[in-house]
């Protein structure tokens, strides 16, 4: 069987390692010299994360009298590269890699560092590797990629697929701020309709405080109907008394 790493030859291998020890070249840099083959690294995942492998969870759930098995990281990454392009990339929270002759292992890289490659991927990548790049590149300790997400799901350039990704994962990570952010998306009359309901999902996924009243006002005084029916569904889903006042005064006819 051909080696999956046949395309990296010896002098670019020479590169990779020295640039490796130097621990100075940017990420892409050290990934770019393997064409064909599998390159791998790892960096430290952000508090509350931990998994088991594929299995990631995103908050630490304690019990008084179960804990299951879950390592604090790091995150681990795995490209494929075919003719000098990642075509897969496949995210770990904890475990170890198994031992293969075949990868290309860059280590223990920098939260940043690695975040900043992600994100780049999530612009240029095939729309597969942009959406998979979106969840280890917010799993990185100390680094906030919010903003940068809004502005990929506003980017008409970006996939789509992607694009919904980008609101899926700020709806799931963002701070009020994000949560402000996702309510201007959904006002965006330029935007696709159903890009709009996407983000309106991701509003009703936030447990930040602004996000039922964000609901509501969408749900009271959006012009789109369409955009009122997904709040008002996805405000039913919560147990919240404003949300309760809401259905008594649309009930009551009292909303108007």
């Amino acid at each position: 069987m051909r080696s999956p790493i046949g395309g990296l030859g010896l002098a670019a291998a020479l590169a990779l390692s020295a640039s490796a020890a130097a621990g100075q070249a940017p990420l892409d840099a050290r990934v770019a010299p393997v064409r064909d083959g599998v390159v791998r690294f790892s960096f430290r995942a952000r508090d509350g994360v931990c998994g088991n492998g594929r299995n990631i969870n995103f908050s630490e759930n304690r019990s008084e009298y179960w804990e299951g098995e879950c390592d604090h990281g790091p995150v681990r990454v795995v490209l494929l590269r075919e003719l000098g392009r990642t075509v897969k990339l496949e995210t770990y929270v904890g475990g170890r890699w198994r031992s293969r002759s075949d990868a290309v292992d860059l280590g223990t890289v920098g939260s940043s560092a690695a975040s900043r490659y992600l994100m780049a991927l999530v612009r240029t990548g095939s729309p597969e590797v942009g959406r998979d790049a979106i969840m280890p590149a917010q799993l990185a300790d100390s680094v906030e990629i919010w903003p940068e997400l809004l502005d990929v799901a506003r980017d008409d350039a970006v996939p789509d697929e992607t694009r919904k990704a980008a609101v899926f994962w700020v709806g799931q990570a963002a701070s009020r701020k994000a949560v402000e952010g996702l309510e201007a998306l959904v006002d965006d009359d330029t935007a696709d309709l159903a890009l709009r309901e996407r983000a309106v999902f991701s509003l009703s996924q936030q447990r930040d405080a602004q996000a039922v009243p964000a609901l509501i006002r969408l749900a009271k005084e959006h012009p789109n109907p369409r955009i009122r029916q997904r709040a008002l569904f996805w405000l039913g889903q919560r147990d919240d008394p404003r949300v309760l006042d809401l259905f008594r005064e649309i009930l009551s006819g009292s909303s108007r």
